[in-house]
């Protein structure tokens, strides 16, 4: 690291201007922005991989790592370019070490380790959850810990009490399958096909959610945690008693029924933390949190019980980099710096660095 950068490091107030790229490329998204102090998005660069692994009916690592050596470098120039920066008007380097896709993270964090070295920056190695949680911060700019935090993707359900600024105590996790990934594969065992969460959104919208009775599973020793798979299961059979009749089951009310059932428990375990605790703030994240019926459900329930709610646009709820951006930001305010040891954890639990 040069000296230049070191005394700006040692005389970083909270007045100052912290301009951070951030590169994020855990599943199939390569996406590069540059963030400053947090909450001031100059710019957010999306390259999606998502009609290439449609034909798969899912992500294909291989594929995926593969598309993001092709993408990374252009991203990262295409993200600079549109701020109107250089290198040499950056303060660091943030990126996604998990968890995620060992294969795409690894492409992200060399690329990462290599401009830190390169260009004499400090590296931020950064938790793709809390890049979800700290997604709220870019339009929320009066959001401030603590709060609760639900997130839920393709890979994660977290209930999160956020305590301070990366300070986190899971309340509640899945025991199983994810919301987001019961929502992929439904949406594919009712001929919808991939990715799964938009399409049931759209087609639930012309069904009845009361149509059919799915379960909603309760856990007897933490009622804050989460679980999709009997759900799942449950479409399943339902699908295959239909076939086994020779029924004709309508896709817009079994999208809508599991959609419903999914919204229900999601809202249900998050509106008891926020009882229990007594926290007044509550926080959505991660790409289900785009979800229409989830969105308006919360909004409906805090509405109710007088909590202030937060939500990301939907385009920040999806992977992207200007949330590791904002999370790179409170990290590096913290002194939290990573060698050119770092390396990808694709199992990385929220709150181990």
């Amino acid at each position: 690291m040069n000296s230049g950068k070191m005394e700006n490091e040692m005389q970083l107030t909270e007045n100052s201007n912290v301009r951070i790229l951030a590169i994020e490329t855990s599943c199939d998204e390569t996406a590069a922005a540059i963030v400053e102090n947090g909450r001031e998005v100059l710019s957010n660069i999306i390259s999606s991989q998502i009609d290439l692994h449609t034909v798969y009916g899912g992500v294909v690592p291989e594929i995926a790592s593969r598309k993001h050596i092709e993408n990374i470098n252009y991203v990262i120039q295409e993200a600079l370019d549109k701020a109107g920066l250089t290198f040499q008007e950056i303060d660091a380097i943030a990126v996604t070490y998990g968890p995620g896709l060992v294969g795409a993270l690894l492409v992200g964090v060399s690329v990462a380790k290599a401009l830190s070295y390169g260009l004499g920056l400090p590296l931020v190695g950064v938790h793709h959850i809390e890049g979800h949680i700290s997604a709220n911060y870019i339009e929320n700019k009066e959001l401030e810990p603590p709060y609760i935090c639900l997130v839920v993707s393709g890979g994660h359900s977290h209930l999160v009490k956020v305590e301070d600024y990366g300070v986190y105590q899971v309340l509640g996790r899945t025991r199983d399958d994810a919301a987001g990934e019961a929502f992929d594969k439904v949406a594919r065992a009712i001929g919808l096909g991939y990715p799964g969460g938009p399409k049931i959104d759209k087609i639930a919208k012309t069904g009845n959610p009361q149509a059919i009775l799915f379960p909603r599973a309760s856990m007897a020793d933490n009622p804050y945690d989460f679980s999709f798979s009997g759900l799942k299961s449950a479409v399943l059979n339902y699908l295959n008693q239909c076939e086994m009749k020779g029924e004709v089951y309508s896709q817009a009310d079994v999208a809508a029924s599991f959609q419903q059932a999914v919204v229900d428990v999601l809202t249900e375990h998050t509106m008891l933390a926020m009882q229990e605790t007594g926290m007044k703030k509550l926080a959505i994240a991660g790409g289900v949190a785009s979800n229409s019926a989830l969105r308006q459900a919360m909004q409906d329930k805090c509405k109710e019980y007088g909590i202030t709610f937060y939500s990301p646009s939907p385009i920040l709820c999806t992977d992207n980099a200007a949330m590791i951006g904002a999370a790179g930001y409170y990290e590096y305010c913290k002194g939290i710096r990573h060698g050119l040891d770092l390396n990808a954890v694709p199992n990385l639990k929220l709150g181990e660095r």
